[in-house]
């Protein structure tokens, strides 16, 4: 009974969220869409020509707004474990990029190119077990990491999801260690009340004399 007292909360949450209705009203594919907007107008992530990998990319509204932003000269590949719909001017793949196979074939997708942006907006199922769920999310977030490690350009930029609790501290030193630079990021389209947070990492180590 609880459960669905639950439900009938997010449902009705979720029908009154303004970001819905404008994701609805502007053809994007998810609310989530607006969260990397924010990121991309102050921290000028996505550019004309540049190649972005999105990871665990269903339904797609990231990869929607990377396609727009990089422009016809862009390279924009999605991958899910879900299937997502097609979406013009972004190469799909459907399988878990933790597999080395389908981490092959993204890179193929990229033409010997390294990426210029690896994302994530990438959620474990959650169980409702918070220790379980965080230790989930981190091994999702450290995948991504070890995909950076070779498939992004030394001078390129990896943006990720990650969930406040005990995996937090060791994965933004783990970030630190790896990275130059790194920022934690709330942007208004994530709920307030949400431990969903971003890191947003640029430029590898071991690169250019650092």
């Amino acid at each position: 009974m609880a459960r669905t007292k639950s439900s009938k909360r997010w449902l009705r949450r979720h029908v009154k969220d303004p970001y819905v209705r404008k994701a609805r009203a502007g053809g994007w594919r998810s609310r989530a869409a607006f969260k990397l907007i924010e990121i991309d107008a102050r921290d000028r992530l996505l550019v004309p020509g540049a190649t972005v990998v999105d990871l665990g990319a269903a339904p797609g509204g990231w990869s929607q707004v990377a396609e727009k932003r990089t422009g016809p000269g862009g390279r924009v590949i999605a991958v899910d474990l879900l299937e997502i719909a097609p979406i013009s001017g972004v190469t799909v793949f459907r399988g878990d990029f933790r597999e080395a196979a389908v981490r092959a074939q993204v890179a193929a997708a990229q033409g010997g190119q390294k990426a210029d942006v690896v994302m994530s907006d990438l959620s474990p199922n959650i169980s409702g077990i918070a220790s379980a769920d965080q230790a989930r999310a981190a091994e999702l977030v450290r995948t991504a990491m070890d995909f950076c490690r070779a498939q992004l350009q030394p001078d390129g930029a990896l943006l990720v999801k990650v969930f406040l609790g005990r995996e937090f501290a060791d994965l933004l030193k783990e970030m630190k260690a790896m990275f130059r630079s790194v920022r934690t990021l709330k942007p208004a389209a994530s709920r307030g009340e949400s431990r969903e947070t971003y890191l947003l990492a640029r430029g590898l180590k071991g690169y250019n004399g650092h």
